[in-house]
This record gives C-alpha cells, structure tokens and sequence, in this order.
C-alpha cells in the first residue's frame, strides 16, 4: 500500500461544520482519545448534609403515622428517592428524624410530622362570630369545639353572617401563616346575589373594582347559574379583607343574599354538615403549610 493510501486510511469524516464524526467505517480506526471519564465532567455534587438524628423517631414510622400508607409502603418512597429531609433526598431506611424540627417533602410536597398539634375544620353557620369568646354574649365558634382541652387559634375570620369552612388550630405559628396577607393562599366562596351576573360583570370583578380600602380583584369568577332575579357566583381571591367579598358584589350592583366558603387552600368544606368538625390529617395540614409557604 502506498503511502497516499495509508494516509487515506487514518482521516476521519467531517461534517459541514469541519468536527471530526469519527473514522470511516471499514477503513480502520483513529487513535484513542484520551477523553475524561463521564463522573470527572459531571458539576460537582452538592455536599450531603447528616439529616440523621440518634435520639429521633425512624422517618418510614413517622411518613406510616401520617398518613402517607403502610410502613412497607412508605420504606419504598425513601428507597425510590421520593423523600427529603431538610432539603436532604433521603433513600436509607435506618435514617431517624425529630418529628418537632425535621421539614419532610415526599414529592416536593411538606409532611407534617408533629402529631402534638390539631387543626380543625369546622362548617360555621350563618349567626355565629369566628372567635372563641364573645363578650357581647353572641354565639361563638367555642361551642362547636368545646370538648377539646387544646388552646385553638381562628385561622382568619368570617363575619356573623357568612357560612362555610373556618379553620381552628393549636398551632400558633400555622394560624399566623395562614392568616397573613402574605401567605397567598386562596379562598373560595360561593355567593348567592341578587339579579343577573353576566359574563361582563365577572370579568369586571377579575380585572378588579375600587373599594373605599383600595382596589380588590378576583383570582377566578365562575358563574354557576344566573336567573333573571338572583345568581350563584363562584369567587376565588387571596385577599382577606373584613367583608371584602360582600363589598365587592355590591360595588357591581349585586347585593349577597347568602355567602359559604367552600374552601381554603388545598382544604374543602366538602359534605362537612352545618355546626359539624373534623380533624385535618397530617397531610392536609402539610399540603396547607406548603401553600403558606412554612
């Protein structure tokens, strides 16, 4: 073979772009590249952080006591990677975590651990005030809860004459969270309102109306059924300003005849009966902590 050729055998096949795609099949290889392992290229890993706690409760026990399944079924979500532990993916079973202090995602969503505190859901009616004690001697949200020996925060308020879900907790700081302006968790309402809400008049309440506290919109205005003479309307906001919903329907020419919150956050009023309560899981609560940004 002459010289030309054995020149011909070691080029490589370029593209347009003048990079070498390789050696031309059947005509022999190109020297090795000395290229770098695939781990040595990879940006280095974020430090590890020892989320394990000596004197704390197995995290499989804890995700089990939540909620979140059987102990057998929460062992794979840790060894699936689907658990984290202060920011830390935790896939060892034997980890052991302080149910007080640990923040737990399991799917990016937060698990509350902490089983010493109790949030309530409670479907308040219409003529009851959203405090524990009322000095004007008023019926008060304390008779529905009066069997519980915990301390309980309103979570917000509703005025006498709104129904639907209000939230009571022993949790303080979940109570300070949740009632901020800035937590940013929505509420829905259903309201029933005298005449004809139009399409117009929904867009209206979303592009926003001027109260005398300053200007006010919806997140979301659905209309569930308009007669000639009253409608039902569907309003979610995140505002929580004292009667702001009322106020917003009437600055649009349609007083409320009646007002129930069907929601907050990721809680519904659902079935709740009038006057009834029921205890959030572990996860409610971690979803609704989540939405707050806790």
């Amino acid at each position: 073979m002459g010289d030309d050729a054995r020149g011909a055998a070691k080029k490589t096949h370029r593209g347009q772009s003048g990079q070498s795609r390789g050696p031309v099949k059947g005509r022999g290889a190109s020297r090795p590249t000395s290229a770098r392992p695939a781990a040595a290229r990879r940006a280095p890993a974020t430090p590890t952080i020892d989320v394990h706690d000596p004197e704390g409760v197995r995290l499989q026990k804890l995700l089990a006591a939540a909620g979140l399944g059987s102990r057998r079924a929460c062992e794979a979500l840790i060894a699936s990677g689907r658990v984290e532990v202060d920011g830390q993916v935790v896939m060892e079973l034997g980890v052991r975590v302080d149910p007080a202090h640990a923040v737990v995602l399991v799917d990016g969503m937060r698990v509350q651990l902490d089983s010493t505190h109790v949030t309530i859901a409670l479907n308040k009616p219409k003529g009851v005030v959203s405090t524990m004690h009322d000095e004007q001697g008023r019926p008060s949200v304390a008779q529905y809860v009066a069997d519980r020996t915990e301390r309980l925060f309103h979570v917000g308020r509703l005025d006498a004459d709104t129904e639907g879900l209000l939230l009571l907790t022993s949790d303080g700081e979940l109570a300070h969270h949740l009632s901020h302006p800035s937590s940013g968790v929505p509420k829905t309402y259903l309201a029933e309102v005298q005449g004809r809400i139009t399409p117009g008049i929904a867009q209206r309440l979303q592009k926003g109306v001027e109260l005398e506290d300053g200007p006010a919109k919806a997140d979301k205005v659905t209309i569930v059924q308009a007669l000639s003479h009253l409608s039902l309307v569907e309003l979610t906001l995140h505002e929580g300003r004292n009667r702001i919903v009322r106020r917003m329907l009437e600055e649009v020419g349609h007083p409320v005849t009646k007002l129930v919150r069907t929601r907050i956050g990721p809680i519904r009023l659902g079935d709740l009966k009038q006057g009834r309560t029921r205890v959030l899981s572990q996860v409610e609560i971690g979803s609704l902590m989540s939405q707050a940004g806790m």
